[in-house]
């Protein structure tokens, strides 16, 4: 063990951390004792670092885990199956135990989408219609879940209080009109669909404002879903 200084520099995939011996041989049975004890080889970059050919970005938690044998994982981690895969890959069960129980560990609650939408129409009308438009998808529940399930595709800039969590709201709208995306985030997250209603479409005779097609206007509609998790 000679060969190890005290202080580790690594480069992990093309990303540079710092941290102790005594962190990374601190689980005997994985590859990284084995590496840092001097059973395993390792290579080392251009400026004397020693390189693991590894997912740099990711490696962030594997040295958290290291560190206090636990470990937390920021709102939307969408990253879960590469990061437990790096861990059976360095032969840490440890962390691949602690990420499959975080899995299973999640808040029960309830989120609602709702949209209003119409059907676009080309020059040539229905025959040229376009499948449904959507003018946006809002996002109703308790804020962390509503962070928890859509991230970074979350808009909320029309919450005024957007700087608290622990409440709920009914003022958040995603960056983007994919409906079934939206989907696939809560199922992601072990949320079912329990129930749906709609307005189905109306034809309004009311006034139009500028711009807006009569045509498209028949076919306005607004729904809602709502989704569980227990």
């Amino acid at each position: 063990m000679s060969e190890f200084s005290s202080v580790i520099d690594l480069n992990v995939g093309g990303v540079i951390y710092t941290t102790t011996l005594k962190t990374l041989i601190s689980h005997p049975n994985s590859k990284l004792y084995g590496i840092f004890t001097g059973a395993e080889p390792v290579e080392k970059d251009s400026k004397g670092r020693f390189f693991l050919d590894r997912d740099g970005v990711l490696f962030r938690y594997v040295l958290d885990f290291l560190r206090d044998g636990t470990i937390i994982l920021p709102y939307c981690f969408r990253e879960k199956e590469r990061l437990k895969n790096e861990a059976e890959k360095l032969l840490l069960q440890g962390l691949v135990e602690a990420i499959t129980s975080e899995n299973r560990i999640k808040p029960p609650g309830v989120i609602t989408l709702g949209y209003r939408g119409s059907f676009q129409f080309g020059k040539d009308g229905l025959a040229d219609v376009k499948f449904r438009k959507l003018s946006r998808i809002l996002v109703s529940g308790r804020v962390a879940l509503c962070r928890e399930v859509f991230g970074e595709t979350l808009n909320e800039s029309r919450d005024p209080d957007h700087g608290q969590s622990e409440r709920y709201t009914s003022r958040f709208f995603l960056k983007h009109s994919f409906l079934e995306q939206a989907f696939d985030m809560l199922v992601e997250q072990g949320f079912k669909l329990v129930g749906s209603c709609g307005s189905g479409t109306a034809g309004g005779s009311s006034d139009l404002k500028p711009g807006v097609d009569a045509e498209e206007n028949r076919w306005n509609h607004y729904n809602e879903f709502v989704f569980v998790r227990e």
